[in-house]
């Protein structure tokens, strides 16, 4: 999974000066709390914003602070990141304002396999993956002109909800859709969405044993308050509202922790389980956090719509553990996980299979 060029730069880094570093937005607030709580290092890269906030809340504060005018000039950090022994967490923010080629051909050691952004940041090779796994995924919708349901339209990438809409025909496909990006058109399935938060840890051997080894950790479960879907229909029909001017939008603007009755935990494993080992096969693995975006519907199926491959910003509630993490190791959160693999991954001398 390493590259050559990574390997060389970890194999030169003092175990005992690791720095923890990411981009100072999603869920950085959660990645430096947990280094913290794990006594090591960490550093926030400030892209052209304030970071005085974060002296409100001095345990997830970083130790230091770098910073920059432009996402572009993260590129140039390579030699600086290195220098302090820094191993970057890249979590949804990071991922798209850098680009997924930057970022995979950016020169500092990064917690995971980077050859997961190539098969996440496009919903095509996300489907193909999902799919030999046997995971379960709503009806994929080709042509537009073939839409004869309600469905859901979705741009790639991490956008946080930015874009999407529904259309029930080709018409209001037509009147929303922007040409310009790469999209998705996937039946609209009736349900409850739930966003399961996984762990896939290849050094631990204690728990839910996978059987090319490693184990997989479910730490917690979140909702997604979006606006301003979630509010809309108060004000009459879709409808009605849309020939007024207002029209549904998906933006993600807060997480709701949830816990999902016990009888479905044994297929939320499976899925997982599924996804990781087929990840082995496609890509060489995914390593720590990944979620799916799921929809329970009213007959307990459960249908995946989505992966992310890393940190999502669902984990912020449970920054001091979720009543599945806490049945794992009090106070546990996935920030907190990343830390605890990271030095684990030293102390075993085995830090190359959690870092590429």
């Amino acid at each position: 999974m390493v590259s050559n060029r990574v390997k060389k730069i970890i194999e030169e880094y003092d175990p005992s000066k690791v720095t923890i570093a990411t981009l100072c937005s999603h869920s950085s607030m959660q990645i430096f709390h947990g280094a913290r709580k794990e006594g090591l290092r960490s550093l926030g890269i400030a892209v052209d914003r304030d970071t005085k906030f974060y002296d409100a809340f001095p345990l997830a504060r970083p130790d230091e602070f770098i910073r920059v005018k432009d996402y572009a000039e993260i590129e140039d950090l390579a030699d600086e990141l290195v220098s302090r022994n820094a191993i970057i967490v890249p979590h949804g923010s990071f991922v798209e304002y850098m680009g997924a080629d930057r970022f995979g051909n950016f020169d500092v050691p990064s917690f995971g396999n980077r050859e997961v952004l190539k098969w996440e940041s496009d919903r095509s090779t996300q489907r193909r993956w999902l799919t030999s796994a046997g995971i379960k995924m709503p009806q994929e919708i080709r042509d537009a002109k073939d839409i004869d349901r309600p469905v859901l339209v979705k741009y790639s990438g991490a956008k946080g909800g930015r874009g999407a809409f529904i259309a029930k025909d080709y018409m209001e496909f037509k009147m929303a859709i922007d040409y310009t990006q790469q999209h998705t058109i996937q039946e609209y399935v009736l349900g409850t969405r739930y966003y399961f938060h996984y762990f896939y840890s290849p050094l631990r051997t204690n728990g839910f044993k996978l059987r090319s080894g490693g184990i997989l950790e479910m730490l917690s479960i979140d909702r997604r308050d979006e606006s301003n879907i979630d509010e809309l229909y108060k004000l009459g029909s879709t409808e009605e509202l849309k020939r007024l001017g207002f029209f549904p939008t998906f933006v993600v603007t807060g997480n709701v922790p949830i816990v999902i009755r016990e009888s479905l935990l044994p297929k939320v494993f499976e899925m997982g389980d599924a996804t990781v080992e087929k990840s082995k096969e496609l890509f060489g693995g995914l390593v720590g956090p990944f979620a799916l975006e799921t929809i329970v519907t009213d007959q307990l199926d459960i249908k995946v719509f989505e992966i992310s491959t890393r940190i999502v910003a669902g984990t912020n509630p449970f920054v001091n553990g979720s009543p599945y993490s806490d049945m794992i190791e009090s106070g546990l959160s996935t920030g907190r996980r990343i830390a605890q693999e990271v030095k684990l991954g030293f102390q075993l001398g085995r830090i190359e299979e959690v870092v590429s």
